[in-house]
This record gives structure tokens, C-alpha cells and sequence, in this order.
């Protein structure tokens, strides 16, 4: 069985100063790896790193994930080769298809279908492999739900992220999986790799590290209003109650969905480090 990884997706735009603190505030609370989220309003996931790599010493450094139709290929290979050398060799690259609208309208970047912002993803992929080949390349992280994109995961990438979410996501709300959706989309993952061997990442949406469960589940219900409170109180991706019973159903979670690394958002970076403190 894999052991656990912790990671944090950070977003929040701000100084030199107070991103290095962040990043350094992760190593230090245990987190295993520090990520940058893709999206436009927020913090470029490369040159973010790279400060990052900068701030600390020993936390992976990952795009979590990039959106592969932002990107021309041979360009952001160059810049990812770059991140990684300048890294010491700490950098995971997270990739997925995309999923907001608006932004690709905001861009000047044709929607399409999806069949056409896969291929876009096969193509980055595609001219990752070929340019790292006189080199180590870097981990890759492959993210979706669907079973086209997690069909290519298996085949091509080293984790496999799972978002946990429903269709709806892409509108700009919270959108979670009931716990059946969830564990169907694992089987699928462990059906397609065919014995083959890979990390699987779960987003972690939602924490509370409290001795009042009943009212964290509340709150969440108020984000997630189309779950209820106690179908919420058994999500992989909703973690509310005290330190042990997290790490308990994180335990759970690795045992029956086969998920060791959890990446929670930046609000919830401090709140789950008591959590890792019982689990690394």
C-alpha cells in the first residue's frame, strides 16, 4: 500500500513576501506538495513555482493542473524543463482538458468540444514525452472524470487525480459526487490500468478539524446544497470531525478507493496539518 501524500493547491494572488511565506508555512506543517492552480484571476502556476522552489527545500512543487489549451506545447515544455532544472529537480506536472468556459472565452480560445480540448491534451502530453526523452522527466499527473481522459491517465500518466466533483463543476459551483459516483470512477481507474501501478490523488474540497461535526457538515451543506448533511458526512472529499477521526477516514478512504495523496485548497491549508501530523 502507497503511503500517504499531502498536497495544497494555492491561488490567492499577493507579494513576493507573503507567497514565500505560504510556500514556506507547507513544508513546515508537513504537506508533501505544494501546487498551483490553473485559472485566469489567479497566481501563473510557473513563475509561481519557481518562487516557490525558492521558499523552500524539500516540498514537490506541481501544476495542479494546467489547462493544456492555454498552453502552445513546444513553449511550455521549454518553460516547464526550465522550472524543473531550476527546481533541483522537484517539479510534477498536473495536466487536465479544462473546464470553465468563461475563461476560454476571456482568452480568445475556441471552446470547442470536447472531444477538441482533449486532443489538445494529448497533444501537450505528447510533446512533453518527446522533449524529456534525453532526460528524467518529470512525474506527470493526469486529472478528469470522465472515462476518455482517465482511460489516457492509466496509459500515460504516474498519478491520476480524481476531482471528486459532478457534472455542474464546469457552471462555477460546487458540484460533488456521492460516495457511489466517487467509487465508481475509482473502479474504473483500477479496471482501465490493467495491473498497472499509479498514484491515485483525490481534491479534497471541504475541511474542518472540530469536535462539532454536525455543525462543519452544516456549513458544508450550505456550499453544497444539492447533498444532504449526512450524505455529506460520508464523502472521501468532505473531512469533518476531529483529528482521529479524519485520519481514520483517510485510512478508509486508501483502503477502499486505493487514494494515498489528498490535495486540499489553500483555506484549508492549516486545518489539515494536524491530520498529516498522525498520518506521515
Amino acid at each position: 500500500m502507497r503511503p500517504f501524500r499531502f498536497g495544497v493547491a494555492l491561488y490567492v494572488p499577493g507579494s513576493r513576501a507573503e507567497w514565500m511565506a505560504k510556500c514556506r508555512e507547507a513544508e513546515d506543517l508537513g504537506y508533501d506538495v505544494v501546487g498551483v492552480v490553473d485559472h485566469l484571476g489567479r497566481v501563473a502556476p510557473v513563475p509561481a513555482l519557481l518562487l516557490a522552489a525558492e521558499a523552500t527545500e524539500r516540498i514537490r512543487l506541481n501544476t495542479y493542473v494546467l489547462n493544456a489549451s492555454f498552453h502552445n506545447p513546444v513553449v511550455l515544455t521549454r518553460d516547464l524543463a526550465a522550472l524543473d532544472e531550476f527546481a533541483g529537480g522537484r517539479v510534477e506536472i498536473g495536466i487536465g482538458a479544462g473546464y470553465v468556459r468563461d475563461e476560454f472565452e476571456a482568452a480568445g480560445i475556441d471552446w470547442g468540444t470536447p472531444g477538441r480540448r482533449f486532443t489538445r491534451l494529448v497533444d501537450v502530453v505528447t510533446e512533453i514525452e518527446r522533449a524529456f526523452t534525453d532526460r528524467p522527466r518529470p512525474p506527470l499527473l493526469l486529472g478528469g472524470r470522465g472515462d476518455r481522459m482517465l482511460t489516457f491517465a492509466a496509459a500515460r500518466a504516474d498519478t491520476i487525480s480524481l476531482t471528486g466533483t459532478a457534472p455542474g463543476a464546469a457552471e462555477g459551483r460546487l458540484a460533488l459526487a456521492d460516495s457511489a459516483a466517487l467509487a465508481e470512477r475509482a473502479d474504473f481507474v483500477k479496471r482501465v490500468l490493467d495491473g498497472r501501478d499509479v498514484e491515485l490523488n483525490l481534491m479534497v474540497h471541504f475541511v474542518r478539524i472540530t469536535d462539532d461535526r454536525r455543525a462543519a457538515l452544516e456549513t458544508a451543506h450550505q456550499l453544497v446544497p444539492h447533498l444532504g448533511v449526512e450524505e455529506l458526512g460520508s464523502l472521501a472529499t468532505v473531512l469533518a470531525g476531529s483529528a482521529e477521526a479524519v485520519a481514520e477516514q483517510l485510512l478508509r478512504t486508501r483502503e477502499t478507493l486505493g487514494v494515498s495523496y489528498f490535495t486540499v485548497l489553500e483555506d484549508d491549508l492549516a486545518r489539515l496539518a494536524p491530520v498529516i501530523e498522525k498520518l506521515h
